[in-house]
C-alpha cells in the first residue's frame, strides 16, 4: 500500500504543489472531507498531514499522525547572534499597556495579524477567560526574507518570499544571497539545531541595522510549522520531504523529536 497524504480540505496553491510531488513519488493523496476522517484511512500507520492547525486538531489523531511545531518560545531563548534585536514573550493584557511602536505576532492560532502596533491600544482584548501569550519584538526593517525547509538542519529547499514586508517569491537556488544565507543556517544549526524539530521551516532575513545603524545582517524572523507553511517558489519535493518527516505516523516519531509534538492532537 502507498503512503497517504492527507490534505485539509481548504485549497491552497501550496497544497497543490505538495500534491503534484507526492503523487510523482507514488503517495496516495486525499482530501479529506470537512466531517473528519473516514473509516477507511483511520490508524493506517502510513499517513502525513499537510494544513491549518485548526482543522488538524480533529483529524491527526484518527488519522495516527504525530505533529511536530517549534517551541513558541524558541524565538525569545534563541542568542542575540540570530536574532540581532529585542524579543519577548508577553501576555496580550500587558502587550497593551505598550506606549511605544512594536512588533506584535499572536500565538500560533493567529488570533490577530502579527504586525507593527503603534502602541498596545491598537491590539485586541485578550479573549475571555483566556490572556494568550504574544511576542513583542523591536521594530527592524526586513530588505529581504528568505523561507528554508529544513530537514535536520540541513536546507532542503528555500525561497525569497518578500523584499521591504511586500511579496516578492524567487527560487534561492542561484540568488546572490544564497551563500551568506546557506552559511547563516549552517550556523544557527550547529549552535542551536538541537532547539528545533529534525522537519521544521526557518524563515530567515537580511535586517537593516537597529538602533539608527544603517549596516544590515542576517537574522532569524521566526520558526515555523512545515506542516502549514507556504513553499512560495521553493522547490516542492524538497518541500515535501521536510513536511514528511514534520507531520507523520505516530510510530515514526525519532526521539529527538518528542518532545516538539503538538499538544492537544
Amino acid at each position: 500500500m502507498a503512503p497517504l497524504l492527507a490534505l485539509a480540505p481548504h485549497r491552497s496553491t501550496t497544497a497543490g504543489l505538495l500534491a503534484g510531488a507526492a503523487r510523482d513519488r507514488g503517495t496516495e493523496v486525499v482530501i479529506l472531507p470537512r466531517d473528519g476522517v473516514p473509516d477507511r484511512l483511520r490508524e493506517r500507520g502510513d499517513a502525513h498531514y499537510y494544513g491549518g492547525p485548526h482543522f488538524a486538531a480533529s483529524v491527526a489523531g484518527p488519522l495516527g499522525v504525530t505533529l511536530l511545531e517549534p517551541d513558541e518560545g524558541w524565538l525569545d531563548v534563541l542568542p542575540y547572534a540570530f536574532t540581532g534585536r529585542g524579543i519577548r514573550s508577553v501576555r496580550l493584557s500587558e502587550a497593551r499597556r505598550g506606549t511605544e511602536p512594536r512588533f506584535v505576532k499572536p500565538p500560533t492560532d493567529k488570533s490577530f495579524p502579527a504586525a507593527v502596533y503603534e502602541d498596545g491600544s491598537a491590539l485586541p482584548e485578550p479573549p475571555h477567560p483566556d490572556d494568550p501569550m504574544v511576542q513583542v519584538c523591536e521594530v527592524v526593517t526586513w530588505a529581504a526574507e528568505f523561507r528554508l525547509f529544513l530537514l535536520d538542519g540541513e536546507i532542503r529547499t528555500g525561497s525569497r518570499y518578500a523584499t521591504f514586508g511586500r511579496l516578492d517569491p524567487a527560487p534561492l537556488p542561484g540568488h546572490p544571497d544564497e551563500a551568506a544565507i546557506r552559511d547563516f543556517a549552517r550556523r544557527l544549526a550547529e549552535a542551536c539545531g538541537d532547539s528545533l524539530p529534525g522537519g521544521v521551516v526557518v524563515d530567515v532575513g537580511r535586517m537593516r541595522g537597529t538602533g539608527g545603524r544603517d549596516t544590515e545582517r542576517w537574522a532569524v524572523v521566526e520558526a515555523n510549522m512545515a506542516w502549514f507553511s507556504n513553499v512560495y517558489a521553493a522547490d516542492p519535493a524538497g518541500a515535501l520531504d521536510v513536511v514528511l518527516r514534520a507531520a507523520g505516523p505516530h510510530g515514526r516519531v525519532r526521539a529527538r523529536d518528542m518532545r516538539f509534538r503538538r499538544s492537544g492532537v
